[in-house]
């Protein structure tokens, strides 16, 4: 806490001394205008008094004098005002450049805290689990009860690794995208039976059409659908239902998955696809999470050519639409 509290008044003085020096070269460029034009004015009148008022072209030498100096003086009000444009882009860029720079470090700093908290926890619980078994004996409900927490736990890291991966290919262009023709009704309620048997006391409803298929990488559609899944259950409370609808329209297939939840602020609307990314609860904390998971299901869609949103519900929660192109 001191640290960071350290490091804040650190910035500010940084970010003050910026704003001093921008406002130094900015008040030097403005005195020498002022310099040069008041030089400019001294230099005409002294060459306006080394003329004779008998010569017969004095008005037009007077002139040709006047004008030279309006000349100039256009001339430095020109090159002054480029040169203050520059300045002021140049400072608005580099104070963007910097300011996004910070901002992607402090959500690598959550993101590392958020990952040691996601990794340690499932590690711990099955640490524990296993050390029961080991110096217990237990009946066998209870030990069916401990395994299937540990087999969940291990299922919880298996996504937490997969989800790290992917990002880091993703992002690199190290991953290469396979098309097949897939049965999407099958991969979806696969899905969902999955999730059903993980948390068999949680509500998940569905509506799937029959029949249904998409070409795409198996594997990154089951990923984001078992995102998607995973956040709906994740914000929906433990008595929340979640409802899954899958069903063709005459030129989309369509994938809505529907939570209780308490919504999404506007203000974190437009941000929840970003990566590293987590909303806010009630509290003011960070919710749970690496922040990845809706960054790397957008991804993956778009590498889809689909298209995916969120909208409000009009009772309560939210409804996450995919979209992709349809198979005839």
């Amino acid at each position: 806490m001191v640290f960071t509290f350290f490091k804040s008044k650190r910035l500010k003085l940084i970010f003050i001394i910026y704003w001093i020096l921008l406002l130094y070269i900015c008040a030097a460029l403005v005195w020498w205008f002022i310099a040069l034009n008041q030089q400019n004015s001294a230099m005409a009148n002294y060459k306006k008094m080394e003329l004779k008022a008998d010569q017969s072209n004095y008005l037009q030498q007077i002139q040709q004098i006047e004008n030279i100096e309006t000349r100039k003086k256009g001339q430095y009000i020109g090159e002054g005002f480029i040169f203050f444009l520059l300045i002021i882009a140049g400072a608005v860029f580099i104070f963007r450049a910097v300011k996004k720079q910070l901002k992607a470090g402090q959500q690598q700093q959550n993101f590392m805290m958020a990952i040691t908290h996601e990794l340690k926890t499932p590690i711990a619980i099955t640490k524990l689990n296993l050390e029961t078994l080991q110096k217990h004996t237990l009946e066998i409900a209870q030990q069916k009860k401990l395994i299937h927490n540990t087999i969940q736990e291990a299922n919880r890291l298996n996504n937490l690794c997969n989800n790290l991966l992917l990002s880091s290919q993703l992002d690199a262009g190290g991953y290469t995208i396979s098309k097949e023709k897939i049965l999407f009704t099958e991969l979806v309620q696969n899905c969902i039976t999955d999730f059903s048997n993980r948390f068999n006391q949680r509500k998940i409803n569905s509506q799937i059409q029959a029949g249904i298929f998409v070409f795409g990488d198996f594997l990154l559609l089951q990923m984001a659908i078992n995102n998607l899944i995973d956040n709906a259950l994740k914000y929906s409370g433990k008595e929340g239902e979640v409802k899954i609808i899958l069903y063709n329209t005459l030129t989309k297939t369509v994938l809505q998955i529907i939570d209780e939840g308490k919504g999404i602020a506007n203000a974190d609307k437009e941000k929840i696809f970003n990566k590293f990314y987590r909303v806010q609860n009630n509290g003011g904390q960070l919710a749970k999470g690496t922040g990845l998971g809706l960054y790397l299901t957008k991804k993956i869609i778009e590498q889809h050519k689909g298209y995916i949103y969120m909208t409000q519900n009009a009772t309560q929660g939210s409804t996450f639409t995919v979209e992709l192109n349809i198979i005839a």
